[in-house]
């Protein structure tokens, strides 16, 4: 996955959301700024890049990824009047 920053206006325009997406497609906020100079976020953003790791999936989720998909495969998370599907 290709690596970027991504910079987004925020509470009605006034401060910038700025986020780095790493090798491995996980997100780093970086921080709200009103003002923010590119050459400081471009270093920032080199410095994760330059120590990104793979994140390991704790037990936790890992179980609760499976049991979603088990009720996927078994029909329960489909058909529900709530709408939630």
């Amino acid at each position: 996955m290709a690596r970027r920053i991504i910079i987004d206006k925020y509470e009605g325009n006034t401060h910038y959301n700025i986020h780095v997406i790493d090798s491995f497609g996980q997100e780093h906020h970086l921080g709200y700024y009103k003002n923010y100079s590119i050459y400081n976020i471009e270093k920032m953003a080199e410095e994760i890049w330059s120590n990104e790791t793979k994140r390991d999936i704790s037990p936790l989720s890992r179980a609760i990824k499976e049991c979603i998909e088990i009720d996927k495969k078994n029909g329960i998370l489909t058909g529900n009047r709530d709408g939630l599907d």
